[in-house]
């Protein structure tokens, strides 16, 4: 195939095939020729080891995980792409196209029919506007995955992958935390892509725990009070928790106190052990 770091190569595939890009998909593909190998290795692409990948661009990616995988399944949810994916995929007989929407796919059943015996990852460049919500379910549904590399907006990446306790911390990072051990693995300057977006990317690394970091006595209550908590951030916690949650102040304010915090603590300071004690508490004080 055809250098697809090319503008030209990039420009003359587009016309053959009459695909144009789409902003709604939020389509910016990668065209750095030494961004996709070591995104691969980094990623886990390796001999006894299948991939999925989510969004192929115009498959550079994907040929450098076939390269070292054993098995690569794209899922793609733009059909026009597919022309476009059969010229510059031609050769690789371990490469499986799936036509549809990542969040519509049944992830476990893809994982048990495509990759028997294999340890399976996932990489994947992703569109800026839907990060979050695909990387919490590849979290969420606790797939058998060792590790979830991806490459999102840099202010994604810093949130996303920030300590608890820091001013950059959401709900999202006490869940990926919880879920995983994140780190940022390298930058991405916005002219690595084909059309250039107005912001530059990183590259991070999930990599799955097999037990949470902390215990809770109920998970889905613990993360209840996680979003309750920082769904009005530049409020004392007594303020959000009491509101959200359906708790007396008084009560909020004494849970906290037991946990060795103040009734002015913020969302923002906590650990995740003491999301996790507080959240205990607040059960108990809820009844």
């Amino acid at each position: 195939m055809e250098n697809l770091s090319n503008i030209g190569v990039i420009k003359s595939l587009c016309e053959r095939h009459g695909f144009s890009f789409s902003k709604s998909l939020g389509q910016n593909f990668l065209i750095n020729p030494s961004v996709c190998p070591r995104m691969a290795e980094l990623g886990g692409a390796k001999p006894g080891v299948g991939v999925i990948e989510i969004g192929a661009g115009f498959g550079v990616l994907t040929v450098e995980l076939a390269k070292r995988a054993d098995k690569v399944v794209v899922i793609e949810i733009d059909d026009s792409l597919f022309p476009v994916l059969n010229e510059t995929l031609a050769g690789y007989d371990n490469i499986k196209l799936v036509h549809s929407d990542v969040m519509d796919v049944d992830l476990h059943a893809l994982i048990r029919e495509e990759f028997a015996g294999m340890e399976v990852c996932v990489c994947a460049n992703l569109p800026y506007y839907v990060t979050s919500p695909i990387v919490m379910r590849l979290l969420e549904e606790r797939l058998p995955v060792e590790s979830v590399t991806v490459m999102v907006q840099k202010e994604a990446a810093q949130r996303l992958c920030a300590p608890m306790g820091s001013r950059q911390c959401g709900a999202v990072t006490a869940a990926v935390q919880y879920y995983s051990e994140p780190e940022v693995l390298f930058q991405v300057s916005r002219g690595s892509f084909f059309p250039a977006p107005n912001v530059d990317s990183a590259v991070i690394r999930l990599s799955i725990r097999k037990t949470p970091p902390v215990e809770t006595a109920d998970e889905a209550w613990f993360f209840k009070v996680v979003h309750a908590a920082f769904s009005q951030r530049r409020k004392t916690l007594p303020n959000p928790l009491s509101a959200s949650l359906g708790i007396k102040k008084q009560l909020v304010i004494d849970a906290l106190l037991s946990c060795g915090l103040t009734a002015t603590a913020r969302a923002e300071e906590l650990s995740l052990h003491e999301f996790a004690s507080l959240a205990d508490k607040l059960l108990e004080a809820r009844g």
